[in-house]
């Protein structure tokens, strides 16, 4: 069997290069072990690095398989994105129509993502949500918290940990300032957060009183090998199903615009969306548009 690899790296939610989210795809990855695939990961030593191997259900048309540095992910939203269309750019799939749903089978279940084309190009690529939120409550006292992210406890509006297929601690900060001044003190964190349920932090800001306002955030994932994140898809899923709470209208669909990365010099646009059945979220799509950067092979011993 064949120990040279392609892979490519794309820039996920951003439309130029050196924006977004990096993210390295391996289409041909058939071949590669667990152990393999981790160690590629922590050689890219990205947020994310996808692996892209044939499936054996006939409900798929990929499976998909996503390494952090340091774990194996169920899913993560950045990456089903990106491979989506790194299979558009490398004829893995048609792309004579205006746009095309294929599934990506991930360890969650089977994901659907469409993908909107122009002239063949892809151009915006969003994914549909496999599992609704799970919510938790998730007990921090509020100066622990507030100290271990180097705020003061009146930046603090609200704390919820939710899960769309990985767990998020949602910290909703009471403006853009504190949003920017916020510096995770991993020592802390390690005695607070890295043995709970959601131990990963996503910060956001936005102004609750306007349904559609833009949405300021961070991440940040040390148990994930992730100091910081400039984009991240599935903590965007599980916001949706925290946010709609509060524009609750009968049934509708909720859209909001989430800003992040700013911070790292890596500005990201992700967009989200809800739909609202009978009080509940009853789907929810993520979406943004990505870069190819560099094409190249893998060689291993």
């Amino acid at each position: 069997m064949s120990n040279i690899y392609t892979f490519y790296t794309v820039d996920v939610f951003t439309d130029r290069t050196f924006g977004g989210n990096p993210l390295a795809v391996l289409p041909g990855a058939s071949g590669l072990n667990s152990q393999q695939m981790q160690k590629i990961a922590r050689e890219f030593n990205l947020s994310e690095t996808a692996f892209i191997l044939p499936s054996q259900r006939k409900d798929a048309s990929y499976r998909l398989r996503i390494f952090t540095p340091q774990v194996e992910l169920a899913f993560a939203g950045h990456p089903t994105i990106g491979t989506a269309y790194v299979l558009a750019i490398s004829g893995l799939i048609p792309t004579n129509q205006d746009t095309t749903t294929i599934f990506l089978e991930e360890n969650v279940g089977i994901i659907p993502v469409r993908i909107n084309f122009n002239s063949g190009m892809p151009v915006y690529t969003e994914l549909a949500a496999v599992q609704m939120p799970e919510y938790r409550n998730q007990a921090i006292e509020l100066e622990k918290l507030s100290t271990m992210l180097s705020l003061d406890c009146q930046d603090i509006l609200s704390v919820q940990a939710v899960s769309c297929g990985l767990p998020f601690l949602f910290v909703e900060l009471t403006s853009r300032e504190s949003l920017k001044r916020a510096n995770l003190k991993i020592e802390l964190w390690q005695d607070l957060l890295s043995e709970r349920w959601a131990s990963s932090l996503y910060l956001f800001y936005y102004n609750r009183l306007t349904t559609g306002t833009p949405i300021y955030a961070r991440m940040f994932a040390p148990g994930l090998g992730i100091r910081e994140d400039p984009a991240t898809g599935s903590a965007a899923t599980a916001l949706a199903g925290l946010l709609f709470r509060d524009f609750l209208q009968g049934d509708t669909t909720l859209r909001w615009q989430i800003y992040q990365g700013e911070e790292m010099e890596r500005p990201s646009l992700i967009k989200i969306e809800a739909d609202i059945r009978d009080g509940n979220v009853a789907a929810i799509k993520v979406g943004g548009s990505c870069v190819l950067v560099m094409q190249g092979i893998i060689k291993l011993d």
